[in-house]
């Protein structure tokens, strides 16, 4: 086979994210951090990335979706979005873990920095994150959960690696860690369905799908919907 075209979707922070990728090599990416834009502009993005390359939908060979864990809405819209087009074009599912392909693309920011950690933080309101730590080669170094920072769990991290923290939890972080010279915050850093893509090629080789009709992401928590709040309703 020539190499695979995998269209990938990242919708699990507020980032609204497609990529598209011939192999091992990016050769779109369209993205936005506006307000709303996975109802909005998912499917639009999806069409445009493909036009821009002159690509077929027919010609994809798999598509990859951001797993969770993050947003409720905005898992369930990628998802269902990433199952559409798996169904209308016959074509495997592929998901990848959003926390994993976050600490992918913190990792490449530093190459060959063995002393080095990487914890993708969503944030999950209050002081509670969304996270797990990986080494370089992406292996578990504390597993995928909701976590309570403060900042004596930041203290009590190994000095002898730098952890370098980013994503949606990450700013609200920064207080905690000021004192610390071996954690590092990036706060503008966000997930991007370039890094799921970067992920999904591995599987796809492997053979390494889920399945399309019972699939469902990594929410991590249950969703709780509020209660109405119009006047009169219980």
């Amino acid at each position: 086979m020539d190499k695979p075209y995998i269209l990938s979707i990242e919708s699990a922070t507020q980032v609204c994210s497609v990529s598209l990728h011939k192999g091992n090599e990016l050769v779109q990416l369209i993205e936005t951090t506006e307000n709303n834009a996975h109802s909005q502009k998912l499917t639009l993005f999806i069409q445009d990335i493909l036009k821009q390359e002159c690509i077929n939908p027919k010609n994809l060979n798999a598509v990859a979706v951001s797993a969770g864990p993050g947003s409720y809405t905005g898992l369930r819209i990628g998802v269902s979005a990433a199952k559409g087009l798996c169904y209308s074009l016959n074509i495997p599912l592929i998901g990848i873990s959003t926390l994993k392909a976050m600490a992918y693309g913190l990792s490449i920011r530093y190459p060959e920095q063995s002393n080095h950690l990487f914890m993708p933080a969503i944030d999950a309101r209050r002081m509670e994150l969304y996270t797990a730590i990986y080494d370089h080669a992406l292996s578990l170094k504390m597993n995928e959960g909701p976590l309570i920072v403060d900042d004596e769990w930041f203290k009590n991290q190994s000095p002898d690696k730098v952890l370098i923290l980013g994503g949606t939890g990450a700013k609200k972080c920064i207080p905690l860690v000021s004192e610390l010279s071996n954690i590092v915050v990036l706060d503008e850093y966000s997930a991007s369905a370039q890094y799921v893509g970067a992920l999904a090629i591995h599987e796809f080789v492997n053979g390494s799908f889920v399945d399309v009709s019972y699939f469902e992401p990594h929410y991590m928590k249950e969703f709780i919907a509020a209660p109405p709040s119009v006047k009169g309703l219980k």
